[in-house]
């Protein structure tokens, strides 16, 4: 009896499990309105409303239409780039200014495959973007669909979180789950497929489908009773009362032990430094706490990445050159968000006689390379922003020392007296690139905000320009990416359309992205650019030059970038050694057709200079 018993079970646990998988289970608890015009793209839509996402940055293709028609409905602006690698690169801006997750909508195949750099960078750069993919049916999946790969495979290595869309019904908890991770902890990259069937509406997915109602053979009446079923669980609850309410991103925190303990090793310091990474600009901690902390610790400050032009122009604290001499004085170093990879020499460039506090949202970031080259003192698993505040909080009444801060700060005022006086050297040809660039930095606004793509020209504008404000610096970060300036400078202007967004392109990255300038007319979105032209992959000519006697592959040509941006529905202008008098004068007339609403590019032809001479880029 008893084994009768067991077996009925496991007959009945085997035919309750096919049932389920074959969604019959949900076709019998969910109803199927045949007549229905509701599809996925609103359940998309709404999910995405109800996150607050604002711009959805995209490529059109037909396996993503029902996404884009609908969120343009729900009063999300949607912005089509002329390459989906920038719409990834304009959700990565987006999401590094304004604290919420970037979107992007992509077609399958090449659609997203074209978007894989900008996903990697994203990865490394810790911004939370959200990739929505399209993709064949799951009914046709490796049977030859246009467009069909193995997407997943290719972005699991690059993001947080990867899925895909099976049935209709699992849109909102599906998306909500994966921009919940892509917020939490350490933020990143994640991507969401949707095959196209999940996307359109009942009638027009029967359609494709190709389900015959008049079947007459045994096989033709299986086919249909296999795709009625199949069609049925894909649509089965898919419209009824959904939550797409966000879920509330966990952030590490330092916890009151860690913060005490950090406390008592910069009481004691009379050499401290901090160094602010990138991951301290994060939300949730306001910029505002964040500066204010800072300046009532009075410890000199260097910034790197994001957090450049968090203090201002001139703060007291914040040191620009030197920061190498000022690593092997420092007793106490506190690493907040910075990393100790190729930036930092790998930690070389830390005295093991410093007492180091690490804090970081990630574990292999925290104490990359202690192995080798330094030892933290302790690290501390958490947000930086909100360490720095709470250490703050626990120190009032400490203030570092001024005599610490006028030495680096006649150091830091030496060199910029060098750099001054090498931007007034005529170089053999063309103008002098630190001259341009300091003569750029003198005009700008308040409000500016400096996208950097390039190499040579770009990695000297790093050296001698004062970022004005906070999120006023957007580069592509540890990756080292060419061709983030289109889709940064986009993304920059439609989170802050008040500033004036400059691209500080090398010659060489301005190529990538150039072609952009068509989107900025259409959306009326304009946007400043300066071309360093000099002909060449500077930066990588420097050392392979240097090392093996030869420009191959390094030699380009001073190439019209001004007709080609007008070309675009630009206004192009020339800058040359004709006019190495009136730079200031050009570039405010560049400002000037900017205010009027056009999108300017300045073709600045430059010579060479020694000032970087050195600097491998390897």
């Amino acid at each position: 009896m008893c084994l009768i018993t067991a077996f009925t079970l496991i007959i009945l646990g085997v035919l309750l499990y096919t049932a389920f998988k074959l969604g019959i289970i949900n076709r019998i608890l969910y109803k199927v309105d045949q007549n229905t015009t509701q599809h996925g793209g609103e359940l998309v839509a709404k999910t995405l409303k109800a996150h607050n996402v604002d711009f959805i940055f995209t490529l059109s293709g037909g396996h993503i239409s029902p996404i884009l028609c609908a969120s343009e409905n729900e009063g999300i602006r949607i912005v089509d780039v002329r390459h989906e690698v920038n719409a990834v690169f304009a959700a990565d801006a987006v999401a590094r200014l304004s604290g919420k997750i970037g979107v992007a909508a992509v077609t399958a195949g090449p659609g997203l495959t074209n978007t894989i750099t900008a996903v990697k960078n994203a990865q490394m750069a810790e911004s939370p973007i959200l990739l929505i993919g399209g993709a064949a049916a799951n009914l046709l999946k490796g049977r030859g669909a246009l467009q069909d790969i193995d997407q997943m495979s290719l972005f699991k290595s690059i993001c947080k979180h990867t899925a895909s869309i099976r049935y209709i019904r699992d849109i909102p908890i599906t998306l909500k789950k994966a921009m919940h991770i892509a917020q939490s902890g350490t933020p990143g990259p994640v991507f969401v497929e949707f095959p196209i069937d999940s996307l359109y509406p009942f009638h027009l997915v029967k359609r494709e489908i190709g389900i015959k109602d008049d079947s007459k053979s045994l096989v033709q009446r299986l086919i249909s009773l296999y795709l009625n079923n199949y069609l049925y669980s894909l649509f089965a609850g898919a419209f009824v009362e959904h939550d797409f309410n966000p879920l509330k991103p966990l952030i590490p925190q330092a916890n009151t032990n860690e913060i005490q303990k950090a406390a008592e090793l910069l009481s004691k310091a009379k050499k401290p430094v901090i160094l602010i990474g990138s991951q301290a600009t994060l939300p949730p901690t306001p910029a505002g706490d964040l500066i204010e902390s800072l300046q009532q610790l009075n410890v000199p400050c260097f910034l790197g990445g994001m957090a450049r032009g968090m203090l201002g122009r001139n703060s007291p604290i914040q040191f620009r050159h030197c920061r190498k001499d000022a690593l092997k004085e420092a007793d106490v170093v506190i690493l907040a968000g910075t990393v100790c990879d190729f930036r930092l020499g790998y930690g070389k460039v830390l005295s093991r006689k410093s007492k180091i506090i690490s804090v970081n949202r990630d574990k292999k970031q925290l104490t990359k390379n202690s192995d080798i080259y330094w030892k933290p003192t302790l690290a501390i698993q958490a947000d930086p922003s909100s360490f720095v505040v709470e250490l703050a909080k626990a120190l009032k009444g400490f203030s570092g020392s001024q005599d610490w801060i006028e030495q680096l700060r006649a150091k830091d005022d030496a060199k910029e007296d060098a750099n001054k006086k090498k931007a007034l050297e005529s170089t053999e040809i063309h103008l002098n690139p630190m001259k341009v660039l300091q003569t750029l930095d003198k005009i700008l606004p308040d409000n500016a905000i400096l996208v950097a793509d390039g190499g040579d020209f770009v990695a000297t504008a790093a050296y001698l320009m004062r970022p004005p404000a906070f999120g006023s610096w957007l580069d592509p970060g540890a990756f080292g990416t060419l061709g983030v300036g289109g889709g940064f400078a986009l993304g920059a202007k439609l989170v802050r359309p008040e500033s004036e967004v400059w691209i500080i392109y090398g010659d060489g990255s301005c190529g990538y992205s150039i072609a952009e300038i068509d989107t900025f007319t259409r959306h009326e979105l304009p946007i400043l650019s300066i071309v360093g032209n000099d002909a060449g992959w500077t930066q990588i000519a420097r050392d392979q030059v240097v090392f093996f006697g030869s420009t191959v592959a390094c030699e380009l040509a001073f190439t019209d970038y001004d007709k080609v941006a007008e070309g675009f529905g630009g206004k192009g202008i020339r800058l040359d050694r004709s006019n190495d008098e009136n730079i200031e004068e050009i570039l405010q007339k560049a400002r000037e057709e900017y205010a009027k609403g056009k999108s300017v590019l300045i073709n600045c032809l430059i010579g060479k200079t020694n000032f970087r001479e050195g600097s491998i880029s390897v």
